[in-house]
């Protein structure tokens, strides 16, 4: 799906919202049609044979409570949001997740999660 919508529109980005409806599932754009700034993370490029590298783009407030979370990108038969470039093909994107392992929270350095019942040191607090 990502070498035909590229063949038509260019190069592409994903954009995570923390939205309701379809607006939590990942919008696909051709790249620079959604403007990212400072309250977006750059989570990776996926990489498909025959197409640029496809940057995916959540918003802060979503990563800081998904962070702990591997993200699959999966595309499904049903329409989803009129704004993702797909949504003509009458399939859409829909985001999977699982937590993360211990073991790859500590590869990708992320900072450890709380323990359950164990207070945040103070410097942990907002």
């Amino acid at each position: 799906m990502l070498r035909t919508l590229a063949a038509r529109h260019g190069p592409l980005m994903f954009h995570q919202s923390g939205g309701c409806c379809d607006g939590s599932s990942p919008m696909c754009y051709p790249a620079g049609m959604f403007r990212t700034g400072a309250s977006d993370v750059h989570l990776g490029d996926l990489a498909v044979d025959g197409i640029d590298p496809v940057p995916v783009w959540m918003s802060a407030s979503q990563y800081a409570l998904w962070r702990f979370t591997h993200l699959t990108i999966d595309l499904v038969d049903g329409r989803g949001s009129g704004f993702s470039a797909e949504a003509p093909e009458g399939k859409r994107f829909l985001i999977r997740s699982r937590m993360l392992t211990d073991e790859e929270v500590r590869e990708l350095g992320i900072e450890p999660r709380l323990e359950v019942g164990v207070a945040p040191s103070p410097q942990l607090r907002s």
